[in-house]
């Protein structure tokens, strides 16, 4: 049996260390690219930055800024899609209070102070509670946010600023997807996810028990069990 194309595309400050689990344990059904999320400002530049290098048809996952992508994406090019995974992630349109927290993001980078944000702003919100004291876990999500940088870091920030509100859109989504949320996700909360379920015909929702934001990271084995079934293989 022919392996599925898959394309995984990561959140805000994080690179292939967010998927590393999936990637290990999904490699013999499935020949896995990760797309980039970090050398364009729009989800739209974003997504054909993913489309221009992705094979003709492809399933395709998103964590968090990569889900919005994955909603671009699909919004796009509909029939290069075979399978959608949307995880930890938020289809409407920005907040006022969110642009305000932004800001003071922009303007920390802008104050040489890049180094603070994950460490004492973001981390408390990306993870489990019970997660905070994983010393090997917060450690990678530090180091991913080092590695990504300031200047990709702001691009972000201007792309998820200028986002539309995808809901219009799910309706008419045609693939097979799956919707996935960590149970204490305060960033993208089950709520979100539930509406999505609600509104794309063709969805199946997993909500996944002591968990956060970055899902694939703090419970990978559930989040991976999760995308293996998606791909047909049980």
């Amino acid at each position: 049996m022919s392996k599925e194309n898959l394309v995984l595309l990561p959140g805000t400050l994080c690179d292939a260390r967010q998927w590393e689990h999936q990637t290990n344990h999904l490699s013999a059904v499935a020949d896995i690219t990760i797309g980039d999320v970090t050398s364009d400002d729009t989800l739209k530049e974003m997504a054909n930055t993913v489309l221009a290098k992705a094979p003709a048809k492809f399933s395709l996952a998103g964590l968090s800024l990569g889900g919005m992508v994955a909603l671009e994406i699909v919004k796009l090019a509909p029939e290069r899609v075979n399978r959608l995974a949307l995880l930890n992630t938020n289809p409407t349109g920005p907040k006022p209070e969110q642009r305000t927290a932004w800001n003071g993001f922009i303007n920390l980078v802008n104050e040489g102070r890049f180094s603070e944000i994950t460490k004492d702003h973001l981390l408390p919100y990306l993870v489990h509670p019970d997660h905070l004291t994983n010393i090997e876990l917060t450690s990678a999500i530090i180091e991913m946010a080092e590695a990504v940088g300031p200047d990709a870091y702001l691009r972000q920030l201007h792309a998820v600023a200028t986002r539309i509100d995808y809901r219009p859109y799910l309706q008419s989504i045609p693939c097979p997807t799956l919707i996935l949320v960590g149970k204490e996700d305060t960033v993208c909360p089950v709520s979100l996810h539930k509406e999505m379920h609600e509104h794309i015909p063709t969805s199946g929702l997993v909500i996944v028990r002591e968990c956060g934001h970055l899902s694939s990271m703090e419970q990978p084995e559930a989040v991976t069990n999760a995308l293996r079934e998606w791909l047909g293989e049980v």
